[in-house]
């Protein structure tokens, strides 16, 4: 499930406000792995998924109470990084 679905389910309707919209990853030590540089990588996942950055974090309500959330999309370079063996 990606992170927008989930904070959909998740706060109420019409309460969601997004925060550290322009927030973004650098790279000031410009590491390279197998896949590519990693700034190479990043721009690629930013146009895949359409967001900006791995977590979206918010101000919304669950249940009409005021809540922070920070919500991880393992789309955004998650996917790859993790062996699953149920």
């Amino acid at each position: 499930m990606c992170s927008s679905d989930r904070i959909e389910l998740l706060i109420n309707p019409g309460t969601w406000d997004h925060m550290d919209e322009d927030l973004v990853s650098l790279d000031p030590i410009e590491s390279h792995s197998e896949e590519g540089p990693y700034k190479d990588r990043i721009d690629s996942y930013q146009r895949k998924i359409g967001l900006s950055e791995a977590v979206q974090t918010s101000i919304g309500q669950l249940y009409g109470i005021s809540i922070a959330t920070g919500v991880m999309d393992f789309q955004f370079m998650g996917e790859g990084g993790l062996a699953w063996d149920p």
